[in-house]
């Protein structure tokens, strides 16, 4: 079965970093795409960041230039960095992934995580 589990969340100053952590595991055969996710209270849950296999990223347009995802293959981690954070940034950031696992076939499935609190003070 697979698991996902972020960590690394927390209260925070605006201005300030911090950075998030999600760990994969389980009878993985291969990842596709490793993904953040937030939602703020009343809100929906929004992409936040992606990382393909090929390394391609994307980035929600209000987190370009503040936000860094990055992957440890060898780990199954997935990671992001948030700078110069605003209370804005203030949700539930969710780790999210496409992957196949073994006895999967060629077939991709998706995985959440529980989710971890960012809170950034003014």
């Amino acid at each position: 079965q697979v698991r996902l589990v972020e960590s690394g969340g927390g209260l925070v100053q605006a201005g300030g970093s911090l950075r998030l952590s999600c760990a994969i595991s389980g009878a993985i055969y291969s990842i596709n795409t490793m993904s953040w996710y937030r939602q703020a209270p009343g809100q929906q849950r929004e992409l936040v960041a992606a990382l393909t296999s090929s390394s391609t990223t994307n980035y929600a347009d209000s987190v370009k230039g503040r936000f860094t995802i990055s992957r440890d293959n060898a780990k199954n981690m997935v990671y992001l960095q948030m700078n110069s954070l605003k209370p804005e940034d203030t949700a539930v950031y969710y780790c999210y992934t496409k992957l196949t696992p073994y006895g999967g076939g060629s077939r991709l499935f998706t995985y959440w995580g529980q989710g971890t609190q960012v809170t950034v003070s003014s």
